[in-house]
């Protein structure tokens, strides 16, 4: 046993040594990724480290951090029923328009990739826009506003489905399928672009020699071959979906307000907006962060294993 752990320990020396000669060789190009490095730090690493630490204190910005432990951890999962229903309503967000909103993206860039050259530019063109139109969701206020004057309701009362207009936007048993509805409505950003950008690169010559082995139809040339060359834009395009999904915000508070009725389109980044933003208890809103970190972490990693299945 002493052997093998002096061998051990040498080997480790040694490998170091190794690294420590190719780190000298390559030193100018650590030092030209040495700015980014630290921006990376900086504005990425330091703040999730920090957050962490937070989130074990009670800091209200006027006083110094006070160090209480779990204390708000153990205050989010006994005490803050908000909380519950904030991670219940991103959940069903996460579950439906994310697995939704990839699937969409990747046949709608796939759709496309058929069309021809200008037309293909034109079509990437309007399926990304809403993507970056800014606040190109208020324009549904205006579809499900809960007046008579509201595009559905006029509609629906219209055709006479309904005798008085539906508030839609402050009814909790609507809230949140409209904001669902909204976040598909967007969900074709840069996931989608990855997409369009992998089914340009495969390899035409691939095909023919699949056809050449036996494939005989779109779907199998779709498994075998498109899916298995486009494994790294899939698994951006997973990232990018599940950190749009566990995200949302903005499209619940513009549409059903802050908070909602019943708190019914409350998200965990609305709970966490609420706590940093309007009560200033940054200790607890770094918990709901660091929670909500964590949480993404676990669903990129599940989605991940699963992706690493494709064409295999």
């Amino acid at each position: 046993m002493k052997e093998f752990f002096e061998r051990y320990v040498k080997l480790r020396k040694y490998n170091a040594q190794i690294a420590w000669k190719k780190a000298k060789r390559s030193k100018m190009c650590y030092a030209f990724l040495a700015p980014y490095a630290v921006l990376f730090a900086m504005f990425f690493i330091f703040p999730v480290v920090a957050s962490i630490y937070f989130s074990f204190t009670y800091y209200n910005i006027l006083e110094a951090p006070r160090f209480i432990g779990l204390q708000n951890y153990i205050s989010l999962v006994l005490e803050d029923d908000i909380f519950l229903t904030s991670i219940k309503n991103t959940f069903m967000i996460a579950i439906i328009t994310g697995p939704l909103g990839y699937i969409m993206s990747f046949l709608f860039a796939w759709l496309i990739n058929e069309l021809p050259r200008w037309v293909r530019s034109v079509a990437v063109i309007v399926f990304y826009a809403p993507s970056i139109a800014g606040n190109c969701y208020v324009i549904f206020s205006v579809f499900f506003r809960g007046d008579p004057y509201g595009y559905v309701n006029a509609f629906l009362m219209n055709t006479g489905i309904i005798d008085a207009p539906i508030l839609w936007l402050i009814n909790p048993t609507y809230m949140l399928p409209i904001c669902m509805l909204v976040i598909l409505w967007m969900s074709l950003g840069t996931g989608f672009l990855s997409f369009v950008a992998g089914l340009q690169g495969v390899d035409k010559s691939q095909f023919e020699a699949g056809y050449m082995d036996g494939i005989k139809n779109r779907w199998q040339e779709l498994w075998y071959i498109t899916l298995p060359n486009m494994k790294p834009m899939l698994m951006f395009g997973a990232v990018m979906s599940i950190t749009q999904a566990f995200g949302v915000c903005d499209v619940t508070m513009a549409l059903c307000g802050y908070p909602s009725t019943d708190y019914a389109a409350r998200t965990i980044v609305t709970h966490l907006f609420d706590y940093g933003y309007s009560r200033f208890e940054m200790g607890y809103a770094c918990s709901i962060a660091t929670v909500l970190f964590l949480m993404m972490i676990l669903c990129n990693k599940a989605i991940q294993a699963l992706l690493r299945r494709v064409g295999t």
